[in-house]
């Protein structure tokens, strides 16, 4: 198959993306198929091949290890030569339009939020994952949660904020502490916080606003980081996390040795098999397809907590769902073709 990998982008999970897509390139090129890779925003403005010719000379994927901080996205955006207000580089959407499929690596707004899938629905262009509605209701953690809630999915209680009308002085007298405040729409926990105090709530609120337009504040739960991937219509044995200090931040998922993964996770039976039927009541709820990843809390009475969905879940060296998988006998190469075969499938 012709297959371009879709990655970087101008969004804050870029260089996480950068490392899902160049390590997915890599597994299908070696199992025979004619991949790109390619950045989204970036784009070919480098590329001096024959652009018509371009599975048969590919370009290298310029990235090497996702730093501990996110990406300065201004400078990033400052590099490109091609001036123009798309968030598609220069090339991009010809290239795509001349692959089978389109493997999606993106991650975080622009690529994870139901757009770039809009586009390729109006364009014909097959691609990986989940459509545009569902892939947009995913993202926004707010509405996720209200539609989950009533299908008796147990979730934190929360709050939505709109960001530019934000007043921490009606916020702070709602709060219970501890609390969680997260962007409503953003991954990989950038502008992540968890407040224990009004002053802590306050710079976190500060914080998450920067990230974007709404925040969630969410009611802490206490208890063990439990995640499930979905591949197709099952679950794939369930991961426990564990970070070596603090909780699960974008330092911690993706830096080698910052975080203890068990997969399968030491829970009970009875807590796996409950585990999975509230990730796929949620996959299904959400009209999702292919696969994602489902993040809970197991707090200290067993019971389970959802957070959150991910319709695009991280293929890093260091991601859970390719994890998840090995442990039930599917290597990397080969969860990515399946994934493909899925997605084509629906």
């Amino acid at each position: 198959m012709k297959i371009v990998v879709l990655c970087g982008g101008l969004s804050p999970e870029r260089n996480v993306s950068l490392s899902s897509g160049k390590k997915i390139a890599a597994a299908l090129s070696a199992r025979g198929h004619k991949v790109v890779p390619v950045d989204m925003f970036l784009g070919f403005e480098d590329y001096e091949g024959d652009l018509n010719a371009i599975f048969e000379n590919p370009p290298e994927l310029d990235f090497s290890a996702i730093s501990e901080i996110a990406p300065d996205l201004e400078a990033v955006r400052a590099s490109r030569r091609f001036r123009s207000k798309s968030l598609f580089g220069q090339h991009v959407l010809e290239v795509c339009q001349m692959a089978d499929v389109v493997f999606m690596a993106l991650h975080g707004r622009v690529g994870e939020d139901g757009r770039t899938q809009a586009t390729f629905d109006m364009l014909g262009i097959p691609y990986t994952g989940s459509g545009c509605l569902p892939s947009a209701i995913a993202m926004d953690k707010d509405l996720t949660k209200r539609l989950v809630a009533p299908a008796g999915v147990r979730t934190p209680a929360w709050q939505l904020v709109e960001s530019a009308t934000l007043d921490a002085d009606a916020v702070c007298a709602k709060a219970v502490y501890p609390c969680v405040v997260k962007p409503d729409d953003s991954g990989s926990s950038i502008g992540v916080a968890i407040a224990h105090n009004e002053a802590e709530l306050r710079a976190a609120l500060a914080d998450a606003a920067k990230e974007g337009s709404r925040i969630l504040v969410e009611q802490y739960v206490s208890g063990r980081e439990v995640q499930i991937g979905i591949l197709g219509d099952r679950c794939l044995p369930s991961i426990e996390i564990i970070p070596a200090e603090g909780f699960y931040d974008y330092k911690n998922k993706y830096q080698p040795g910052a975080a203890k993964e068990i997969t399968p996770a030491p829970i009970p039976a009875e807590t796996e098999a409950e585990l999975a039927r509230s990730a796929m009541i949620v996959f299904k709820t959400l009209g999702l397809r292919a696969y994602s990843r489902a993040d809970f809390i197991l707090d200290a009475e067993g019971k389970l907590w959802f957070l959150e969905i991910n319709t695009l879940p991280g293929m890093t060296p260091t991601s859970l769902v390719p994890q998840e998988a090995a442990a039930v006998g599917i290597e990397y190469g080969e969860l990515c073709e399946q994934i493909i075969a899925l997605s084509m499938e629906a």
